[in-house]
This record gives structure tokens, C-alpha cells and sequence, in this order.
């Protein structure tokens, strides 16, 4: 469902407020933030704690109802909507994934219900629950655990399984608060790389709450967020040419973080992550962030690339 104003934004919010009200004392979460999220987009959002992210998220995750403004999703003003109608843009249109593991699963279904269960209370027939179920399983890798309870997962596994119990009934957003926050290094990459999988399967909108600025590497934009308000926005555009059709000049590659799966043998790399430098006749330096999966003497690139351009420095003779 594509927003009102007829354009590809999905999520609009203009001049947003939201006051809580504590006895006497006023707390302002958010202060005339405006935000734009494009259908299909993967995004992210970053902040210091208490600059207003979570209670965004709310508000677009119909959770929470703003004080002032306006916030626009699909072809619903959430500032309007009925209480009927929020009810049931919670249930369908919209997907959940928290930090805390207790708050996505239900501790004494096995993954594959848990999955199950949101299709279950939508009335879905039990074929149609069963084909989505594996369907889901499978895109995050967990059909092999079908039947462990989330006690029995770890926490990244976990996280898989919360993944595809919000995605379960195919909502158009996916909203995630911190879903990393707990996981390590390893294990929270991982975790962004099904986001970026899921988003590119099945055109999802996904926005990330997040502190982990490792972040950037992993979505199409960042947008930050201080005292409440939108500050600043990063983002990734790859640029291509064809072959021949450039500058001739200098590449340079430099391994900057090696990647070792899970199962590798000791000194084994499963994939490496690279610098590119070209340097080119014009002076203009293009520095490209990107990663390759190795398979034998093939590699196949797995991370879309960040350009960042610069003019090179020109150093007077004496």
C-alpha cells in the first residue's frame, strides 16, 4: 500500500511531537521531527539514549499515539486512525522485532509455532500455515531447529526465529528495536545480514533502532536522531561504470577485517572484507567499503558498496 501523497514514501512524519505528561511535570520525547522512508527501503535510525528513538518507533509501530503533527503510513494518518482500525494495522501491516528475546517468542512453543502462531489468529488455513512457516524458517536458515523451544536456541537463533514471526503474516514495515543490543560482534552481523536478505527478498520496509554505529555498513541510510529531532542523515549511494568507459588510474585493495564462519577450520576465512581505493588522472579518489564470500579461487561480493569521494591532496614543489 503506497502512501497518499503519491509518491514511493512509505512512512511520512512532518513536524511530529510527542508529550508525556508525568503529574505535574512535562517530558518532550519528540521535537518537530520529520522523517521520509521510501517503500522497500532498508534504514536505519541512531541516537543517544533518551533522544527519542524508541518512542518513534512506537508511534509508527501504532504503539503510542503522538501529541501534534502528522505521521503517515501506507495510506493510514496515525494521528486518526480509530481505535478499530489501529487494532488491525497492528496485527497486519506491521511486523515487531525487540531486543529482549522475552518480548518476540513465546517460551514454551518450539520455533515453528511461534512462527505459526500470528497465522493462527489471522485465520489462516493450516496448509497455507504450514507452506508460510517453512517458507520463513528457511529464509533466516533455521529449518534445522524447527523444533526447539527458544531455551534450547542461542541468542542469535533467537533472534532468527523473532525475525520470521514478524515478517510471518507479510507485513509491508518491519520496525526493530535494537535487535542486536544483546548479541555479539559476530552473531549481530549475521543478524543485519538476514534484514538485508528478507528487505531484498521480499521488498519489505524495514526501520532499525539502533546504538551500533557498525550500523552503517549494513543499510541503505542512517538518520540520526538528537533531542528529539532528526540531525543527520547518511547515505549509501553505489555508483558503476562500465569497463573502458573511465578514467584510467591506480586500485589499491586493503583487507581491513577478516570474516571466519562459525565452522571453519582454524586460519580458514569465509569471507574478507575490503578497502578499494582508485585512484584516478583527474586527481578524484574513490573509496569503496565492500565484502567478498570466498568458494575455492571464486569469490562473489556479498556487501553493497559505500562510495565516498574526495579530491587528492596536491603538494607544492619547493
Amino acid at each position: 500500500m503506497v502512501s497518499s501523497q503519491g509518491n514511493n514514501h512509505y512512512v511520512i512524519c512532518e513536524d511530529l511531537f510527542k508529550i508525556y505528561k508525568i503529574a505535574d511535570l512535562e517530558v518532550v520525547a519528540l521535537r518537530g521531527l520529520d522523517l521520509k522512508v521510501k517503500l522497500g527501503e532498508l534504514m536505519a535510525i541512531v541516537g543517544a539514549s533518551g533522544s527519542g528513538k524508541t518512542t518513534l518507533l512506537n508511534i509508527l509501530g501504532g504503539l503510542d499515539i503522538p501529541s501534534a503533527g502528522k505521521v503517515t503510513v501506507g495510506e493510514r494518518n496515525l494521528l486518526k486512525i480509530s481505535s478499530r482500525d489501529l487494532v488491525r494495522y497492528r496485527r497486519q501491516d506491521v511486523g515487531f522485532v525487540w531486543q529482549q528475546a522475552g518480548r518476540n517468542l513465546i517460551p514454551y512453543l518450539s520455533a515453528y509455532q511461534n512462527v505459526a502462531l500470528p497465522l493462527t489468529l489471522l485465520g489462516w488455513s493450516p496448509r497455507k500455515q504450514r507452506r508460510r512457516v517453512e517458507e520463513m524458517l528457511e529464509a533466516v536458515g533455521l529449518t534445522h531447529r524447527r523444533r526447539y523451544r527458544p531455551d534450547r536456541l542461542s541468542g542469535g537463533e533467537q533472534q532468527r526465529v523473532a525475525i520470521a514471526v514478524a515478517l510471518a503474516h507479510s507485513p509491508p514495515l518491519l520496525l526493530a528495536d535494537e535487535p542486536t543490543g544483546e548479541l555479539d560482534s559476530q552473531t549481530a552481523r549475521a543478524i543485519l545480514d538476514v534484514f538485508r536478505s528478507l528487505n531484498e527478498a521480499y521488498g519489505v520496509t524495514i526501520i532499525i533502532v539502533t546504538h551500533d554505529i557498525r550500523i552503517e555498513e549494513e543499510v541503505d541510510r542512517i538518520v540520526t536522531i538528537r533531542d528529539g529531532r532528526t540531525s543527520l542523515e547518511t547515505i549509501r549511494t553505489p555508483q558503476f561504470r562500465r569497463p573502458g568507459t573511465g578514467p584510467e588510474g591506480t586500485l589499491q585493495v586493503q583487507p581491513t577485517n577478516p570474516i571466519r564462519g562459525s565452522n571453519s577450520p582454524p586460519g580458514i576465512l569465509e569471507a574478507l572484507r575490503l578497502r578499494l581505493t582508485f585512484l584516478s588522472p583527474d586527481g578524484m579518489i574513490c573509496c569503496t567499503r565492500t565484502a567478498i564470500r570466498l568458494a575455492g579461487d571464486s569469490f562473489t561480493q556479498i556487501k553493497p558498496l559505500t562510495i565516498q569521494h574526495r579530491r587528492r591532496k596536491r603538494h607544492s614543489r619547493a
